[in-house]
Order: C-alpha cells, then sequence, then structure tokens
C-alpha cells in the first residue's frame, strides 16, 4: 500500500463517525490556503505600503472561475491585483442602499467621453452619480465594450460554461453572486473588465490588447455604500484557446480621506461627484449631529 493510499484510509476512517468528522472539521481551523476570503481582513499577511493591518476591510484571493461578493462603506479604497499575469476581474457595482441604481457601463463611457478606462475614470450609474472613482491603475488594459462572458459562447469555444464545469461563464458566476444579495438574472447589466484591455480598431472592430502582466493592480475609491460583484473569468475576447484564468487578489481598506483629492478635474467628473454628494448629504441630513 503506497504512503497516499494509507493517508486516504486514515482519513477516510477519521471522518467515519460524527465525533470524528468534527475532530477533523476544527483541525483546519486557522487554516490558509492559495485562495479563500481571510477574515478578520486585519490578519491578511502583507497589507498595502501605508496601510494599517487593522484598516483593511476585504482581502481575499479568488480563484479562476469564481466569483465574490462584498458590501463596502463609503470612503473604501479596493484594490484589485492580477497576480500571474492572466485574471480578468470583471465588475459589477449597486448601490447598498439603492441597489436599484447600479454600474452603467454606457454612461461610464460616454460622459466622461473616455471608451478606455484608467486613473481617473468615474464608474457611473444611470442616475449620473459615482459609485467609484478608479484613483490608481499599473495595468493600463482594461475593458468597457464587451461585457462578460456567456455559457453558450463558453461551451463553444471551451466545450463548458456551467458554473461548476472548469470553464465557468461570467454571466453564471454573476447570477450566484448576485442571489447572495437577493438580486436576480435580471439585475445583471453589462459589466466592467479589468486586467484584459480591448481596442477599437479603425475599422470599429473589437481587438484584444492581452494583460500587462503578473502584479498589476487597479484601485477604486468607493463614492457611496455599494454592493460589489466580482467575477474572475476569461474575458470574451481572450485568444487563448483553452481556459487559463489565474487567480485575482482583493484588498479594500479605509481611506476617507481620499473623496477630498480626486484625481479628475473635467466639469462632467465634476458634475458626477456633486450629484453623489448631494443625495450622500440628504440622506445623511442631521445624522453626524445626533
Amino acid at each position: 500500500m503506497t504512503t497516499s493510499n494509507a493517508s486516504a484510509l486514515a482519513s477516510d476512517a477519521a471522518t467515519g463517525t460524527t465525533s470524528g468528522a468534527r475532530t477533523h472539521a476544527r483541525a483546519q481551523a486557522g487554516t490558509h490556503t492559495a485562495a479563500m476570503p481571510v477574515v478578520p481582513a486585519s490578519d491578511w499577511p502583507t497589507p498595502p505600503d501605508g496601510v494599517a493591518a487593522h484598516d483593511l476591510t476585504w482581502a481575499e484571493t479568488v480563484p479562476g472561475g469564481r466569483y465574490t461578493s462584498k458590501v463596502l462603506a463609503r470612503g473604501t479604497r479596493l484594490r484589485l491585483r492580477d497576480l500571474d499575469g492572466n485574471a480578468c476581474a470583471h465588475v459589477l457595482l449597486y448601490r447598498a442602499d439603492a441597489p436599484w441604481e447600479r454600474l452603467n457601463v454606457a454612461d461610464t463611457v460616454k460622459v466622461p467621453w473616455q471608451a478606455y478606462v484608467g486613473a481617473g475614470h468615474p464608474l457611473l450609474s444611470d442616475a449620473g452619480r459615482v459609485l467609484a472613482t478608479v484613483v490608481a491603475d499599473t495595468s493600463g488594459h482594461h475593458d468597457a465594450l464587451c461585457g462578460t462572458t456567456s455559457a453558450a459562447a463558453n461551451v463553444e469555444k471551451y466545450g463548458a460554461g456551467a458554473l461548476h464545469s472548469p470553464s465557468p461563464a461570467g454571466r453564471e458566476l454573476f447570477t450566484v453572486a448576485a442571489a447572495k444579495h437577493d438580486l436576480r438574472p435580471r439585475d445583471l447589466p453589462p459589466s466592467l473588465s479589468f486586467f484584459h484591455g480591448v481596442r477599437v480598431a479603425p475599422d470599429g472592430a473589437l481587438d484584444s490588447t492581452g494583460t500587462a502582466g503578473a502584479g498589476a493592480h487597479v484601485d477604486l475609491l468607493v463614492h457611496v455604500p455599494v454592493i460589489v460583484l466580482v467575477a474572475n473569468t476569461a474575458h470574451p475576447l481572450d485568444p487563448a484557446p483553452e481556459f487559463s484564468t489565474t487567480p485575482l487578489e482583493i484588498l479594500a481598506w479605509a481611506a476617507p480621506d481620499g473623496l477630498a483629492t480626486l484625481p479628475n478635474d473635467d466639469p462632467e467628473y465634476h458634475r458626477a461627484v456633486l450629484n453623489t454628494e448631494d443625495v450622500w448629504a440628504a440622506e445623511h441630513l442631521g445624522k453626524d449631529a445626533r
């Protein structure tokens, strides 16, 4: 009998009773794997430079083909990092207190007169408010034009697209992530993608520009409380014939002072920020005085 077979038999024996299963399960407490949320986030071993561990509110590694979600407070800074060079973070944002107001990718492109997302770019709702602003970007490879993948397209390309398949589609991942916040498939608008670039050719064709490589990150500053949905799965224009999405690191921390030093002076951006501050002030009138 090989060592691995013996270990497997011992494990089966250990969990063959309720008592044994409980002992085995409790023995896993405190174990960290390569892909999991760290709770509390302050236990994350390597906070970003200049960020105190106790300010972290979200710390997680999302494998390729998986999803996550979180409710984040106003003034949170959210960092997405492509660990190995082939992550693709498809992102949706909803106002946490009014989830019918959500990311509108068309306005996110149209209002600032810019189809290519980078530092200073507002992520807008269809109410003309800023849900978040891109405040740092070391990648430059993003996409606001293609949305995420569908099960049918993934079946055609990879042979499978279901949630628990080796190549799950973004739409399938978003559906489950949304359900955790009482949102339905009809509540899923087109998403924004980070870490896989797309450019429009002179003839109007959409061309993939791939990724910036391992270690690139993008930071978002949250303007109002939001529900964040993230699906880490292949981009629709990924030229690779096989599904090869790699892990995505997500960190978030309290950074409310950043709202006073926003990286954009364009009049359209300024108006959207005023719209956002107006609704925030109306909702919180007098709360600070009580």
